[in-house]
């Protein structure tokens, strides 16, 4: 199969074989909160523009977009995550059940439900906002979230593991969650940031972008060979290593493989990449769990964020949009 494409039998047959699958997505949910408008005049108060706000949207970001994806493959994601009592909270849960996602693995703990607010004037993000805390979860709140997430898994085809560094994946959780979904021979899908990588040990598809693994082994490191990435596989014990190389696209890494398989990228516009790699976790655990290869998962997804990547903020994919994108790429 040549690097950037996929037969159309092939991929239609996964496509079919995804729907109902269900997909436990553990991890750091956020939502987002876009504020528009238009700035016609500086404060008088200080040098500040005044934004006249039109529009007021939600989206859900993080891990929660992750489920909206998984959810537009017409899969079933079960998100595992925390959220403060506010009215965040219930516009995140609101936001779930209207996209058929079950909100019973959310648990509520003190403080704030994570949220990224933008303010956007004429298409420019003029400043953003966070509502967030990042300690470690512990206690009677790290008991209910492991519980929540055993119980997902227990009726999962699929495990993701998405780490925005908010709290939620800490060490404890990472190897009881790991230990669960192996035990019922579930592929696991791991998108980290910077820390605990060591503990991931044992996934099917580790997919960090390249800044975060420089990050987290030191900035010293290539990964620009395939010697690099198939020891750095190796090293991480995992069974293949995605590496998210923006604009060169992706690189997959297989454990034991003697060469790397790149994946250029097939986006046509680049409008924006915010939610790209929340797309791509989505889809190649999805593809995983209908039954394709590493390398199958990889160029599927790499369509997917093609088509992301030209829409605004964090967004879903959905398969006719997917189809019509491998479409054009095959005719050109």
């Amino acid at each position: 199969m040549p690097n950037d494409l996929i037969a159309p039998d092939r991929l239609n047959l996964l496509l079919a074989s995804a729907r109902g699958k269900r997909v436990a997505v553990v991890g750091d949910a956020m939502l987002d909160v876009y504020l528009r408008g238009d700035v016609d005049r500086v404060s008088p108060e200080a040098p500040v523009p005044v934004v006249r706000v039109r529009d007021r949207r939600l989206a859900l970001g993080g891990a929660a977009n992750v489920a909206q994806n998984v959810a537009a493959l017409g899969a079933i994601p079960t998100l595992v995550a925390t959220t403060g009592r506010d009215k965040a909270a219930a516009d995140l849960r609101s936001a779930l059940t209207s996209i058929g996602a079950p909100v019973s693995g959310l648990v509520a703990i003190d403080g704030p439900t994570t949220t990224k607010t933008r303010v956007v004037a004429r298409a420019q993000q003029l400043l953003r906002f966070d509502e967030e805390t990042d300690a470690d979860l512990d206690g009677d709140d790290a008991a209910r979230l492991r519980a929540s997430a055993n119980a997902a898994i227990a009726a999962a085809d699929a495990l993701i593991l998405e780490d925005y560094e908010k709290g939620v994946l800490t060490v404890p959780l990472i190897f009881a969650v790991i230990a669960a979904a192996k035990a019922r021979n579930l592929p696991i899908v791991v998108d980290p940031k910077t820390r605990h990588y060591a503990a991931f040990a044992g996934a099917t598809v580790f997919k960090p972008n390249r800044r975060e693994l420089q990050l987290s082994r030191g900035t010293e490191h290539d990964f620009s060979s395939d010697a690099a990435l198939l020891a750095e596989a190796a090293h991480l014990n995992v069974g293949a290593l995605l590496l998210t190389l923006g604009e060169q696209g992706m690189a997959l890494a297989e454990r034991g493989a003697d060469h790397v398989y790149r994946v250029p990228t097939t986006a046509l516009e680049v409008y924006d990449v915010v939610g790209a790699g929340d797309t791509v976790t989505a889809y190649v655990a999805v593809m995983l769990a209908a039954g394709a290869s590493a390398v199958e998962a990889a160029t599927i997804a790499n369509y997917a964020a093609g088509v992301e990547v030209g829409k605004s903020g964090a967004a879903s994919v959905s398969p006719e949009e997917l189809l019509a994108a491998v479409a054009r790429h095959s005719a050109r």
